[in-house]
């Protein structure tokens, strides 16, 4: 049986291939940060993670502009905050989205999933919405 790894590396093989301008892979990667978060993980992985999901799911960003955020973010600040997870996890995980056929269905579970995991980071939302204030400037 693959780990969560293997299976994100399979996902990631067909992100990095897909064809899609808008960079869908950066949504993955964001989702899998925020969905394998533990006490251990690092405070950057974690809060950059959700400020992709916020951005994409509720200001509608593209991979390449949450990409681009995420670069921005970097060369401003050097601290994050540390967040702990929530205890449940969102109810679909990369083997799901693995499990859809490649094309149309596929995008689509990557975005099911992204779903899934920002509603369970819900308590940590306004945190998120004040970072991308502060850092970004976006309101």
């Amino acid at each position: 049986m693959p780990t969560d790894q293997e299976l994100f590396d399979e996902l990631c093989f067909y992100t990095l291939s897909h064809q899609d301008p808008a960079f869908l892979h950066q949504h993955a990667v964001d989702c899998f940060a925020a969905h394998h978060a533990s006490e251990k993980s690092k405070p950057i992985t974690v809060v950059f993670g959700l400020i992709g999901l916020y951005l994409f799911l509720e200001k509608g960003f593209t991979g390449k502009q949450v990409q681009r955020m995420h670069m921005q973010l970097a060369r401003q600040r050097k601290l994050w905050p540390a967040i702990s997870p929530p205890k449940i996890q969102g109810q679909i995980t990369v083997s799901d989205v693995l499990a859809a056929p490649p094309g149309l269905e596929r995008d689509n579970a990557i975005r099911e999933w992204c779903v899934s995991v920002w509603e369970t980071w819900q308590t940590q939302r306004s945190l998120i919405v004040d970072l991308v204030r502060k850092e970004l400037d976006i309101r």
